[in-house]
């Protein structure tokens, strides 16, 4: 499905103004300017090397990574591109640039971004129909609230619709304390990333943990739209922006885990 999604060469595209969009758009990406992409220790992490040449941030600043393994993730997207660079595919690097370029001084208020979703958090709202709907939400999210419980000693009230239900303040007090322990601040921007994109801090977090993998923390977050999914089918619209979503939450789980 990921080949068909993303496959520079679609001949089977029926509109004709997409694909001279889509021919427009592989045109005009920046043509891959280095040969070899490689890492190495230096002072303050492990520096992204461009025909060993320290690469550089938008802002001018080094492009370094706290761990190997988390340069390694940006490695893998500046490898990946064979001709034309397309900056939309490259999460991980555009995650620790924002994070190097323009953390300094917000970790707090990054922090206290992501804790702010536990006041209404994704899990927390429950459909009360149908049946199947209902089903899948409490296999999902019944898990991520126990987790929410064992791990951070945060118990959570359940609300049917979209009407807001206030959360008990120690809860939201152990959400905050989990927060404000994530003080990488490239680890912080992809938990940001996750948190924002699942709707979830809890879910976010589980994963960042490790009680979830990616893949697991993404359905997780997506148990609704893929139910409807379900029953309606995908346009192909909507399937291509469900795969972008996927690939960033993805990236950004992973160099989290490469930094935690």
């Amino acid at each position: 499905m990921r080949d068909l999604l993303y496959s520079e060469h679609q001949p089977s595209e029926p509109d004709p103004v997409r694909r001279a969009q889509n021919a427009m758009a592989r045109h005009h990406l920046p043509k891959r300017f280095y040969t070899d992409v490689s890492t190495a220790g230096s002072e303050g992490g492990f520096a992204i090397l461009l025909d060993g040449r320290g690469a550089r941030t938008p802002g001018r600043n080094r492009l370094a990574l706290p761990t190997r393994a988390a340069a390694e993730c940006l490695v893998a997207e500046w490898r990946a591109h064979a001709d034309g660079i397309d900056p939309a595919r490259m999460h991980a690097t555009r995650i620790a640039n924002t994070a190097i370029d323009s953390f300094d001084g917000r970790i707090g208020e990054i922090q206290r971004d992501i804790a702010a979703y536990a006041a209404s958090d994704l899990v927390c709202y429950r459909a009360s129909e149908p049946e199947g709907l209902v089903a899948a939400q409490n296999l999902h999210w019944n898990p991520v609230l126990d987790w929410a419980h064992d791990a951070l000693g945060a118990r959570f009230i359940l609300a049917e619709g979209i009407v807001h239900q206030a959360q008990p303040e120690p809860a939201l007090i152990s959400v905050e304390a989990a927060a404000s322990r994530i003080t990488q601040p490239i680890a912080l921007a992809a938990m940001h990333v996750m948190t924002t994109m699942s709707g979830s801090c809890l879910i976010a977090m589980m994963a960042g943990a490790g009680a979830l993998s990616g893949e697991e923390a993404w359905r997780t977050s997506t148990v609704d739209e893929e139910w409807n999914a379900s029953l309606w089918g995908w346009d192909e619209d909507a399937l291509r922006r469900h795969a972008k979503r996927r690939e960033e939450f993805l990236a950004a789980h992973a160099l989290y885990r490469a930094i935690a």
